[in-house]
């Protein structure tokens, strides 16, 4: 199999992923924090240096305020419904995931209001439009670092800078970014910042993690076990550890640690100029066949992921033909953002997303444009 799904999660993993996996469930996989054995003390150590490579990456000083979760989706609802309360308003935008989406609309049920500011056709948003649509109680501006759909850069830099002059909450989605590109959290002025293990980072599926600013204060909107503080009846607001109750997948999370220490070593901004570069030889091909209709900003303004539709067939069947009869995997359909769609143009049809990862080849990307191609002549 080709794989081009990327943007879903990243394949295949580095190599060594899988050894230190292994290494901690075979050899020392006690439970962090709970005992007082050297099993449990080395899995604590093995988590806290996961830890400590997962802030170097994206230069957060204090590793406490990295928060490990199950995904980038459980991470956002942290966030959100954590920090915001009654009273409070929230600025977006049209291009995010439904996992920034759906935690505002619920959070109207508890006084908490939002405002979508639209992007253009291309997914781009304008920061001047961010600022005008902020009111005297906007608490925080979310937004998400690049497209999922289309793959569109957004203006961290400027909005940060913006919402730090103005004191309010800039909150990043980085499940897009992290990984491929540059998001330093002390230059981008992010206060908080949720992304996944499994995508950019080349981790195993179920790791994700929110980084939060020191001195701000969230609610755990989840209680239990925490190994601290076990006489208390009450949830103890303490980072990391007062918010990843319960036992965590300490394999998990190790792996996630050699793999951010990978991609640490090669560089993002390597990693994602490399998947944009192919992503750019796609289009170069792709953008003069008639019938094939290319979304979003060119090559340059955006990472490696192009969107698509061939004309007179639905995505849903151009991922099926691709997947059966060439071998190539890629994602069909509305990808959990369909106010994204709407913004770009693709709301009653939907489209194919193609997302190049570190382990793709020229090669690949010529076989498929040829596939492409051959799908489109056989509907003549």
């Amino acid at each position: 199999m080709i794989y081009f799904d990327n943007g879903a999660t990243s394949f295949p993993k580095p190599a060594g992923m899988a050894e230190v996996m292994e290494e901690c469930i075979t050899q020392y996989c006690g439970n962090p924090g709970r005992s007082g054995h050297k099993m449990s003390l080395r899995t604590g150590e093995e988590v806290y240096r996961a830890r400590r490579k997962v802030a170097e990456l994206f230069n957060i000083q204090d590793a406490q305020r990295v928060v490990f979760t199950k995904n980038t989706t459980e991470a956002l609802n942290l966030g959100i419904h954590g920090f915001l309360k009654k009273g409070d308003h929230v600025v977006t935008t049209s291009m995010e995931h439904n996992s920034v989406l759906r935690p505002l609309k619920a959070m109207e049920r508890h006084g908490v209001q939002h405002t979508i500011v639209m992007a253009d056709k291309e997914g781009c948003v304008s920061p001047d439009m961010i600022e005008k649509a902020t009111r005297s109680n906007t608490a925080m501006i979310i937004m998400t670092a690049a497209s999922n759909i289309c793959g569109s850069k957004m203006p961290l830099k400027e909005v940060g800078d913006m919402a730090a002059r103005s004191g309010r909450i800039f909150f990043v989605d980085a499940a897009q970014g992290a990984g491929v590109m540059d998001l330093d959290v002390r230059k981008l002025n992010i206060d908080m910042m949720a992304f996944p293990g499994h995508k950019g980072l080349l981790g195993p599926m179920g790791t994700g993690a929110l980084y939060v600013r020191p001195g701000i204060e969230l609610a755990p909107i989840m209680e239990g076990g925490t190994g601290t503080e076990s006489r208390s009846r009450s949830q103890p607001c303490v980072f990391p550890e007062g918010y990843e109750a319960g036992t965590i997948n300490a394999p998990a999370i190790i792996g996630l640690g050699y793999s951010a220490g990978f991609v640490y070593k090669v560089g993002p901004e390597v990693i994602g100029r490399y998947e944009e570069d192919l992503i750019c030889r796609l289009e170069e091909k792709i953008r003069n066949m008639k019938g094939v209709s290319v979304y979003g900003p060119a090559p340059g303004k955006k990472t490696g992921i192009s969107l698509i539709n061939i004309n007179g067939i639905s995505a849903e069947e151009v991922t099926t033909m691709l997947s059966e009869t060439y071998g190539i995997a890629v994602r069909g359909g509305y990808h959990c953002a369909g106010l994204a769609h709407k913004t770009i143009g693709t709301w009653d049809k939907g489209a194919v997303r193609i997302s190049a990862g570190l382990y793709n080849t020229k090669k690949e990307i010529d076989f498929l444009c040829d596939a492409l191609w051959s799908i489109k002549k056989s509907l003549c």
